[in-house]
């Protein structure tokens, strides 16, 4: 069987070794820097200790992943795409990302790296989604939407066709976007409006 690690080790980790498992590939173990961690779903958790690969950065916030990324050299990067999800012939992903269970990807979409497209998501035709982006569960984003790098679309979020939402942004969970969004904004509500300025630095 295959290896696939995985660097995080929380609940984001236990989907991805579902998934990876659905392909007959193993985790062998998991790196954290939390100490208290010994192991996960039966999967040793270890600390301090050189980075394997192919590696996938299990981890739901984007900030952190980018930062873990950043800060890791000679490493392998590797997807992960259940079974579950439907995902078109056509679609592009990048290195690091993962597609959950029962998500759907439709043709011409172009996912960058280390992104999440979360469990039920529904991404149509044509959207561009940067690196290091979380579309949470149930979201639907129609055709044409791009989202900038970092961006978090909250749970059950629609976003309507050809809304651009800004980098490092945050859509809260039910909204229902229609406008597009500028850079380090988050929005809220039905129909979404800016709440407030995020700092992502």
């Amino acid at each position: 069987m295959g290896k696939v690690y995985l660097y995080g080790a929380g609940g984001h980790a236990k989907v991805i070794a579902d998934i990876l498992e659905e392909h007959n590939l193993i985790v062998p173990e998991i790196y954290d820097d939390n100490e208290a961690l010994v192991e996960l779903i039966g999967i040793p958790v270890v600390h301090h200790k050189e980075i394997a690969s192919p590696l996938i950065v299990s981890i739901g916030n984007n900030e952190i992943r980018k930062k873990i990324v950043d800060n890791l050299k000679d490493v392998i990067y590797t997807r992960a795409i259940a079974h579950t999800a439907v995902v078109s012939e056509t679609v592009h992903i990048g290195q690091g990302s993962v597609i959950m269970q029962g998500a759907i990807v439709q043709s011409s979409v172009n996912v960058g790296k280390h992104t999440i497209i979360n469990t039920g998501a529904t991404v149509d035709h044509d959207c561009i989604i940067h690196d290091f982006v979380h579309i949470a569960p149930g979201c639907n984003l129609c055709g044409n939407v791009e989202v900038g790098e970092g961006s978090f679309i909250g749970a059950g979020s629609i976003i309507i066709p050809g809304v651009k939402i800004g980098k490092w942004a945050v859509i809260g969970a039910g909204s229902v976007v229609r406008k597009n969004i500028p850079d380090n904004i988050m929005a809220v509500g039905n129909p979404c409006k800016i709440y407030k300025t995020v700092n992502n630095e």
